[in-house]
């Protein structure tokens, strides 16, 4: 018994009408076929499109987050950027508050630094790295939440990591304090050093500068280089990245790939040093702002014009009347006894100018009834 086989595909000779029809409805199969694979696997591409997608047509109604759109390049020296400066705050107080509250926070990522500590270093380069690292948490954000305290040392080795800071610790918080403005952390350049800091206060900043130096990592800011308080809105808050708030102090990364974590990869310099610090100059500062010193309020002007000593209490005058007082330029004033203590000399003093028969009444000075001051 013979079998006679023919290959579909192979047409040298013409066919039957019947053959003819089964091929062309193979050829049809076999098309139907691939296109129902292309249609599955662009539905397969659509279901995982479908959720940015659907979540863009919802938040269609809502205002865009903000993107960060300053770098390193269009930010400027960023050793300029600060908050001491009055020429960079827009807006402080209660408005202030009020508009940063307004400014959304960065709708990217929240990235985790990695752990970074200097425990392992020479004693006197840790020391010296624990002291500035202490100085900037106790003197910017000594009564912040724990939190709070731990985003500031966070920044502080941020930036020593990062290209664009100096790279240590004590580089990082004293650049700039030579400067009457824009130094990088205020305390350094407006005479807050000159205060003796609180026993218990100084002790937990200590404690979370020794952390922070061990490879502590605050997770809260991410790579955060920037903050400051809330109450005052610098013109720089609307260039780089918001990341979020912690007590009084609004923290803020740079755009771009120059605040992703792999931009931090400056090298610990290995040595800390604490610069000479001009202190009269410091004080000088202290004054002109009204700080408070060791307790007790700096007035802004400590000498009023006219005086060359400091008004008291006792001179016994209006707080406005400056034209009837004394110019002391040999830095004495004049004693006048309280009436009150005085008792029976008062009174006798009294009784000897009051008339003893009718006549016209005069006037009492002062320096009839007490005496005439006389010069220490």
């Amino acid at each position: 018994m013979t079998t006679h086989t023919s290959t579909v595909l192979d047409l040298p000779m013409p066919r039957e009408p019947g053959k003819a029809g089964a091929a062309a409805s193979r050829w049809e199969a076999e098309h139907w076929l691939i296109a129902a694979i292309v249609a599955m696997l662009a539905a397969l591409a659509l279901s995982f499109a479908a959720k940015p997608i659907s979540r863009a047509f919802a938040e269609g109604d809502k205002a865009p987050a903000p993107q960060a759109t300053a770098s390193f390049v269009n930010a400027g020296n960023v050793a300029d950027i600060s908050v001491d400066g009055k020429a960079q705050i827009l807006v402080e107080g209660q408005a202030a508050q009020t508009q940063n509250a307004a400014i959304p926070a960065l709708n990217l990522p929240l990235e985790h630094m990695k752990a970074f500590g200097i425990a392992a270093a020479r004693n006197e380069t840790y020391q010296t790295a624990l002291k500035c690292m202490t100085q900037a948490i106790y003197y910017e954000a000594a009564y912040e939440p724990i939190e709070g305290r731990r985003a500031v040392a966070q920044v502080v080795l941020n930036r020593m990591r990062h290209p664009a800071y100096p790279k240590s610790v004590c580089g990082v918080v004293y650049q700039g304090a030579e400067r009457r403005t824009g130094c990088q952390f205020s305390f350094t350049c407006d005479g807050a050093l000159l205060r003796t800091p609180a026993t218990a206060p100084w002790r937990e900043a200590q404690g979370v500068a020794r952390a922070a130096l061990a490879g502590y990592v605050e997770p809260a800011v991410g790579t955060a280089t920037f903050y400051h308080a809330d109450y005052v809105l610098p013109k720089w808050a609307f260039e780089f990245g918001k990341i979020t708030q912690i007590g009084r102090h609004i923290f803020y990364r740079f755009s771009g790939s120059w605040g992703a974590a792999g931009a931090f990869t400056g090298r610990y310099a290995g040595a800390e040093r604490i610069p000479a610090l001009n202190f009269s100059q410091l004080r000088e500062r202290a004054l002109a702002d009204g700080l408070s010193i060791d307790g007790q309020a700096v007035p802004a002007e400590a000498f009023v014009p006219g005086l060359t000593v400091t008004p008291d209490v006792k001179d016994r005058h209006a707080a406005n009347d400056v034209g009837g007082r004394i110019d002391m330029t040999k830095t004495w004033r004049p004693s006048i006894p309280d009436p009150v203590a005085m008792g029976n000399r008062f009174k006798e003093a009294v009784a000897v100018t009051t008339p003893t028969a009718p006549a016209p009444a005069r006037q009492v000075a002062v320096g009839e009834v007490a005496g005439a001051a006389a010069p220490k």
